[in-house]
C-alpha cells in the first residue's frame, strides 16, 4: 500500500499507459522526435524509460550537484573552475596526454582545452612540450604543485556526501551495480 501523500511528488506508482499513437500518413524519412515522458515506440517498460527514470535522474543530478555540492567545493579549495581542475586531475591520473587526447576524455573541444590547459601551464600545475613521437602536437604533463593540486581535487570529489554514507551496505552493493550497468550501456 502507498502511503505517500497523493501530491508527493515520490509517489511510486507506475505511470500511466501512453497513449496509442495513430500511424503518420507522411513517409518523411525525417526523424519523429521522441516524446520527452515515456518510453519510446516498441521499447518495453520498465527498461529504463518513463517518469520513474526522470525521477531518479532528478534525484541523481541532486545529490551530486546540490546536496554533495562538488563543484563548488572544489572550485572553492583550488580557486579555479570545476573544469579546469577536472583537466588537471585527468592530466594527473592518464597523462602526460596530447591536447585532442586530453579534449576527447574531458568530451571539449579543442580551442576549450587549449585555453584550459594554457591557464594550467600560467599556474605552474602542468608543462606543454613537444611530443617526440609527433613533432606535430604537444605533451602536456603534470608538475608536481598540479599533482598536489589534483590530490585535492581528488579528494574533495572522492568524498561521498552523508546522505550516502548512511546508506545501509546492501542498499550500498545494490546502487554500485544499478550504476555499473546503467554506465555501460551508455
Amino acid at each position: 500500500m502507498n502511503t505517500a501523500p497523493s501530491g508527493d511528488s515520490r509517489n511510486h506508482s507506475a505511470p500511466p499507459p501512453a497513449p496509442a499513437v495513430a500511424p503518420v500518413a507522411d513517409p518523411s524519412p525525417e526523424p519523429v522526435a521522441a516524446p520527452v515522458v515515456g518510453p519510446p515506440s516498441g521499447q518495453a517498460p520498465g527498461l529504463g524509460a518513463g517518469q520513474d527514470a526522470v525521477r531518479v535522474w532528478r534525484d541523481l543530478r541532486t545529490l551530486v550537484l546540490e546536496v554533495a555540492d562538488v563543484r563548488t567545493r572544489v572550485t572553492e579549495e583550488l580557486g579555479m573552475s570545476y573544469f579546469r581542475a577536472k583537466a588537471l586531475r585527468h592530466i594527473a591520473t592518464e597523462g602526460p596526454l596530447t591536447l585532442s587526447a586530453l579534449a576527447a576524455g574531458l568530451f571539449a573541444d579543442a580551442p576549450h582545452t587549449t585555453l584550459t590547459v594554457e591557464y594550467l601551464v600560467q599556474r605552474g600545475h602542468v608543462t606543454r612540450e613537444p611530443n617526440p613521437a609527433d613533432r606535430r602536437s604537444k605533451l602536456v604533463e603534470v608538475t608536481e604543485q598540479g599533482a598536489r593540486a589534483a590530490a585535492v581535487m581528488a579528494r574533495v570529489s572522492d568524498t561521498p556526501p552523508p546522505a550516502l554514507r548512511g546508506l545501509s551496505q546492501a542498499d550500498l552493493t545494490t546502487l554500485e551495480r544499478i550504476l555499473d550497468s546503467a554506465l555501460r550501456r551508455e
